[in-house]
């Protein structure tokens, strides 16, 4: 096994001198050009720190646990994974993933197993959107919350996606198009705090508008999915006084949407114009045609939430614990036109 001795013998140095650079403790006590000959050779060589025994000596593991209630296995939500574990390893920490499957019986024993293995930091995400009971972890561990806020504590960061903003501006696309008309599928289910934000957009989209709520178009389905939502738009396209246009809660009853009208004969977007959320590829891609939708800034979440853990880490103890609010941009493609 290739040791600091064997660098330093390799190089002309001492030991000592080797171990300065290579833990970056050289500035101003090694020469610059000796220190970049360290690090070179000790490349050429294939010289790999042994961190675990590095941390038993600085208490710091360069470690960040994240336990997932099911984001690991939900494809369009996976952007949270990658965002956080490309801004961790940007940052020089290793990501330590549990994905407890929504089980929170198994929530404690995961969080157990991480602060065994010395995690500096806890970020729990959540499957979806909504206020989150947190496993009990020490206070000294920071933790952010991704997709979610926390239902206990105030002492810890969070970020969710701005779903009002998100239904304000699909609701915007749709007026602007020239709809005057405009439905809304939302979802009865409670749990999804999203409901609510994105139904309350639609609606302040249309106050701006000095369009009045007409209840009748607003229309709910029991869950996100497209066989929820088909009995539902069928009956709505069905109305001699039907709507134009469309926002949909999600992608999936959107393509409930699409299924109706090619059903009933209607044409999108000659007939109907329609809006989704979500931006789920497998769905916004795959219809014809494309389907506009609201995207949710996973990737970007991920990201702030890791930066934010390492800033608490790093002991930016000044700084107010924050619950922010991440933009939610619309992607256009060919669902909306002007009402025929």
């Amino acid at each position: 096994m290739l040791t600091l001795k064997d660098i330093a013998r390799h190089v002309g140095v001492s030991a000592s001198t080797v171990s300065l650079v290579l833990n970056d403790r050289d500035s101003g006590r090694v020469n610059p050009t000796v220190a970049a000959t360290i690090r070179r050779t000790a490349d050429d060589m294939g010289y790999v720190p042994n961190l675990l025994a590095r941390g038993l000596k600085t208490r710091k593991s360069h470690t960040i646990g994240m336990l997932s209630d099911g984001v690991a296995s939900i494809p369009f939500a996976g952007g949270m994974v990658r965002g956080a574990q490309d801004t961790a390893w940007t940052l020089g920490y290793l990501l330590m993933l549990i994905d407890s499957g929504g089980n929170h019986d198994l929530d404690s024993a995961a969080v157990k197993s991480l602060l065994q293995r010395d995690i500096e930091a806890l970020v729990f995400a959540a499957e979806f959107h909504r206020d989150v009971e947190l496993p009990l972890v020490p206070t000294s561990v920071p933790v952010v919350v991704l997709d979610g806020r926390s239902a206990d504590r105030t002492d810890v960061d969070s970020v969710v996606p701005d779903e009002e903003q998100g239904g304000y501006d699909a609701v915007r696309h749709l007026l602007e198009a020239g709809h005057r008309r405009i439905a809304y599928c939302g979802v009865a289910d409670e749990r999804y705090i999203a409901a609510t934000l994105r139904r309350r957009g639609y609606e302040r989209a249309l106050s701006d508008a000095g369009i009045a709520l007409d209840e009748s178009i607003v229309v709910a389905a029991p869950g996100p999915d497209a066989r929820d939502g088909f009995a539902l738009a069928t009956a709505l396209l069905s109305r001699a006084d039907r709507p134009t246009a469309v926002f949909c809660f999600s992608d999936r009853l959107a393509f409930a949407f699409y299924q109706a009208a090619g059903r009933l004969g209607l044409r999108v977007p000659e007939d109907l114009s329609i809006v989704g959320f979500d931006n789920q590829i497998a769905v916004a891609d795959s219809v014809l045609p494309g389907l506009t939708s609201v995207a949710l800034p996973h990737a970007e979440m991920g990201s702030w939430a890791m930066e934010r853990a390492v800033l608490r880490i790093r002991g930016e103890s000044s700084l107010p614990y924050e619950h922010r609010l991440m933009r939610c941009p619309l992607v256009l493609r060919e669902s909306v036109g002007p009402p025929g």
